[in-house]
Formats: structure tokens, sequence, C-alpha cells
């Protein structure tokens, strides 16, 4: 599904790359209900169950909120470089992306790729040519796992630009050369995505 067919009430675009990004996800994320209620704890499990303990890059990684999660020897890549400095500040490894291909094959994770509420970010059609060159750093057997808001998520963020669905993550997945038998609904059945912010498609593929 591209933008042009996304949910109506989606909001104006926002800069991913900005300061103001990345203060945005610092809100977010420091919420006194969120912390209260530890809302991250069943997502963090839903990772943990598909990638395990294994050294994963987390490609889009924001603020480091997944990287805490993830296996010894992750790293975190993202292209805004307040978000990368902010990652730095809480003990987590990140880089912008040139930093990350000029890493030695050594100090890059090639175990498992997480690219969680990312793809949604880009332009319609781009996100193939966003994955490529990541997936290729894997060896085979590593796990991929991608997550994308369903309607009620994707209308709730400005910078959002392109609505994929579950059915469009495993085309995508099968265009960079992985494995990948289909997608599920988390944490809620897909009836809920029209109502539930955190409603998530999640789709898990293998390099073969």
């Amino acid at each position: 599904m591209s933008a042009e067919s996304a949910p109506k009430g989606a909001p104006q675009h926002l800069d991913t790359t900005s300061e103001d990004y990345t203060e945005r996800l610092r809100a977010l994320q420091g919420s006194w209900w969120k912390r209260l209620l530890h809302v991250q704890a069943p997502y963090r499990w839903n990772l943990r169950r598909h990638l395990g303990a294994r050294p994963t890059i987390d490609l889009g990684c924001g603020i480091g909120r997944n990287l805490s999660a993830l296996g010894a020897g992750s790293v975190g890549v993202d292209h805004n470089p307040t978000s990368v400095a902010f990652c730095r500040t809480t003990g987590h490894r990140a880089y912008l992306p040139d930093e990350f291909f000029r890493l030695p094959d050594g100090d890059r994770p090639r175990d498992g790729l997480l690219v969680a509420h990312v793809l949604e970010h880009l332009a319609p059609g781009s996100q193939e040519d966003f994955l490529r060159p990541y997936v290729e750093t894997l060896r085979p057997g590593a796990v991929v796992m991608a997550v994308c808001p369903q309607e009620r998520g994707y209308r709730s963020d400005a910078s959002h630009t392109d609505f994929v669905d579950g059915p469009r993550l495993v085309r995508i997945f099968r265009s960079v050369g992985l494995d990948v038998d289909g997608w599920s609904s988390f944490p809620f059945p897909r009836s809920a995505g029209g109502l539930f912010v955190y409603n998530e498609f999640v789709a898990v593929g293998r390099v073969p």
C-alpha cells in the first residue's frame, strides 16, 4: 500500500533527521504513564522471541529504545546525528550509516537485523534499496525482523510517508533475497489496527 492509499488522517511530514525529532522521541519514551505501566515489556519480549541473544543491527535505532532489549554486541544505525549522539550517551554503540559501513567486518553484527518503525518513514517504493546493503552484510542463517505500524499508529506520527502492511513486508523481504513464510499482527489481532495505536505488522525472515 502506497502513501496515496494510506489511512486517511495522517498528519503533515516531520523531518526525522532533525533535533526536534530526537526530542520528540525522548518525550514520548519518558512519559510517566509508560514508565509506570512498563508498556514496552511485551514488545521487548517479542524482539527477544524472534532475535534471541544474537548480535543485531538495529537499523533506524532512534534514541536506542530497542537496543537495551537486543543481544550483547548489537549496534544501532540511524541517519539522525542527534539521535546517534544520544544513544552514545546512554552507553550504546550507535553510528550514522556511513560510519557503520566503514567499520571492519568483525565490528559489525552479522547474525541479526531489526528494522522497527522505519520503513513507513521512507519514500514510497524505496524500502528494498534501503534494506539491501544491510542484508548483504549478514551471514547465512541470520534473522531479519521488520515492524511497521497499523492504521491507527500510522496516523499518529507526522513523519510517516508510506503505509507498509504485512503482505508488503513479505514482498519486500523476498525482493531482497530473504526466506519468509508470512507476517503476523502484534500484540492484538489485525482487527485492532484501526483502534490501537501500538498494534504492529511483524515479519521475520532469514538469510538463505
